[in-house]
């Protein structure tokens, strides 16, 4: 089996080792993907759910580049919600529940059917190294396979430690086995690497649960979906989740654990994430909160088993019994699982190229949490761009990098590579300069066009953004062109407090007016027809609403995204010597020389280098 050279291997088959696999398959690369349990490929190790605040934007993207995130998560789907709706639409962020079993069968059948895609089960205990390069994988068994390049996407696998209460044990995840090995064979060569932790709440019955104590939390009543294409429908029946609260006796009893808290006794070495904090964390850090929210999520369209969102933890286990009993809602709680803390390698990604190869070593990329992020959707971009990347460079064609204004997946990458991090990192909408261009309504428009272009999104699917781009053009231009007369318009503009007009004006501009909503333009002489007669459905009457709305801020940041595309267009050599430039401050010359920029863009973003020394290098760079 293994007498063939691969042009990629794909170490995991996690999320980012999915979509990795998947890419490089569909760009015509002998693909293939070991993984340490077939069973388990895509597994939603945390929360059933895809998607929410900056995430569903990635999902987005993910679908609009040629990805599968998207298709299955809708396919899967048990609720679907879009998020921040009162606010403008470069916040709207959808959200999915998904039936954990059902979303991970998807993937192997998606997998197993892709040409140029072969499957593995095994484990990878080892890489084979020549010279500056990476020829192949040494897996448990013994057996090398070899490859022209290797995508490393082993999740919170490598060194796993998992920690309830005062036990501790190896592992990957719950019931299944570290990996040992990859990261002794890096750190040998060079590398440099961490470690990290995450958590995970406890998992409990159903049945066992009084929902008429908590408050229903249903989906949208007219749900949309994550993909694009027309391969999957929207939900026409949904389950609802639900919420109740922690309270003062809860974290008291809470607090009696945090003894025996490897948290607290220092048995954690790991940085855990930030925003997702254990329950023990938030009692600890917000002391003064009397009550946290818990989201009761069920796990599936027919399993009675329910994550509870927001109590992660990892004291003991009957420590979170005793709690648990005492949330409202839960007095007669039964668990399935208990909560835990993992603990895992990580390798900072300052030593990454954009394109997410190493810089140590030639044809090893890195996807997923082994880059320090966190969640599935920071997974599935990466492993889709490293995918891309590996097969791009196999048959020697251009590399393909998104920037931070084509995509949120563009900051994702960028931030990783020119800032590190140093705690599992999440992406928010505030991570983006350039949000009201990243909307998650207009990820097609945006980058299927670049996908079409490397051979990753089909003809059918370009032929629907040209015509969404066309229809939503011709929509903005009839407003700009029509004028309606105050006779007309008034009558709309009184019921909507919105101030009269005394001569005829340009549908546009009264469109624009923050009182009218597109059932008040509707209203319009002429625009009924015009939607009936151009076959203008609510998507491009959206889209179309939104460019309305928004124009002025859409405008100042493309203006602004204009002057950062000058600064990226100049290039800064290869192994450049910034020890030579004297006149940039010495912490500038010592993070320039360790993440070795590509352009003055991604120089002036990273920590520690000032304006100063951006002028310093454009004039060092004949500008």
């Amino acid at each position: 089996m293994f007498d063939k050279k691969y042009d990629v291997i794909v170490v995991g088959g996690g999320h980012a080792g999915s979509e990795a696999a998947a890419s490089a398959a569909n760009l015509g690369a002998r693909t293939l993907l070991i993984t340490m349990s077939l069973q388990n490929i895509a597994q939603m190790s945390c929360n059933p759910a895809m998607g929410g605040i900056a995430k569903g934007q990635i999902i987005r993207e993910i679908d609009a580049l040629g990805g599968y995130s998207g298709i299955i998560t809708d396919k899967t789907a048990i609720q679907f919600k879009m998020l921040n709706k009162s606010k403008g639409p470069a916040m709207w962020s959808p959200r999915a529940q998904s039936d954990r079993m059902r979303f991970a069968e998807e993937w192997r059948n998606t997998l197993e059917q892709l040409d140029n895609l072969d499957l593995y089960q095994d484990s990878v205990n080892g890489l084979i190294f020549e010279k500056d390069r990476v020829i192949g994988v040494k897996t448990q068994l013994g057996i090398n396979i070899y490859s022209r390049t290797i995508i490393i996407t082993a999740g919170t696998f490598l060194n796993g430690k998992i920690h309830i209460g005062d036990k501790t044990f190896g592992g990957g995840r719950a019931g299944e086995s570290a990996s040992i090995g990859i990261t002794e064979d890096l750190v040998k060569i060079g590398f440099e690497s961490g470690r990290m932790k995450t958590g995970t709440p406890p998992r409990v019955d159903a049945k066992s649960l009084d929902f008429s104590k908590m408050t229903e939390q249903p989906g949208d009543k007219k749900p949309l979906k994550f993909s694009y294409s027309n391969q999957t429908k929207i939900l026409k029946e949904q389950r609802s989740c639900y919420m109740t609260y922690t309270s003062n006796e809860v974290h008291d009893l809470l607090r009696e654990g945090f003894d025996n808290s490897p948290m607290y006794t220092g048995r954690i070495q790991g940085t855990g994430p930030r925003y997702c904090p254990s329950i023990e964390d938030k009692i600890d850090r917000f002391s003064s909160k009397e009550r946290h929210q818990l989201f009761i999520e069920p796990e599936g369209w027919n399993t009675t088993e329910i994550y509870v969102n927001g109590f992660s933890t990892s004291l003991p286990h009957e420590v979170q019994y005793k709690a648990l009993k005492k949330v409202e809602g839960f007095e007669n709680v039964k668990i399935l699982r208990f909560g835990y803390a993992i603990e895992y390698d990580y390798f900072p990604p300052t030593q990454l190229k954009e394109t997410l190869e190493t810089k140590l070593v030639k044809n090893l990329f890195f996807a997923g949490q082994i880059n320090g992020t966190t969640g599935y959707e920071e997974a599935g971009a990466q492993g889709l761009m490293a995918g891309i990347n590996a097969a791009l460079k196999v048959q020697k064609k251009e590399a393909f990098v998104l920037r931070r204004d084509e995509a949120y997946i563009g900051v994702l990458i960028d931030d990783l590579i020119t800032k590190g991090t140093d705690e599992p990192y999440r992406m928010f909408t505030s991570r983006a300069e350039y949000r009201t261009l990243l909307r998650q309504d207009n990820a097609d428009l945006r980058l299927t066009p670049k996908a079409f272009k490397i051979g990753l999104a089909s003809q059918e699917r370009m032929d629907r953004v040209k015509e969404k781009q066309l229809k939503t053009d011709l929509f903005i231009d009839f407003l700009r062109k029509t004028s309606i007369k105050p006779e007309d318009v008034n009558p709309i503009l009184i019921h909507n407090k919105s101030a009269t007009v005394n001569q005829s004006m340009k549908m546009f501009k009264l469109a624009a007016r923050p009182q009218l909503n597109f059932k008040d333009v509707r209203k319009f002489p002429k625009v009924e027809q015009f939607i009936i007669d151009n076959n203008i459905d609510n998507e491009i009457i959206e889209q179309t609403e939104i460019h309305v709305k928004y124009s002025g801020y859409i405008e100042k940041e493309k203006n602004s995204a204009d002057k950062l595309l000058r600064l990226e267009g100049i290039k800064i050599p290869q192994n450049f010597d910034y020890q030579k430039i004297k006149s940039i401050s010495f912490e500038a010359r010592e993070k320039l020389s360790k993440i070795q920029p590509t352009t003055i863009s991604q120089a002036s973003r990273i920590s520690g280098v000032s304006p100063s020394d951006i002028s310093v290098l454009l004039v060092y760079m004949g500008r």
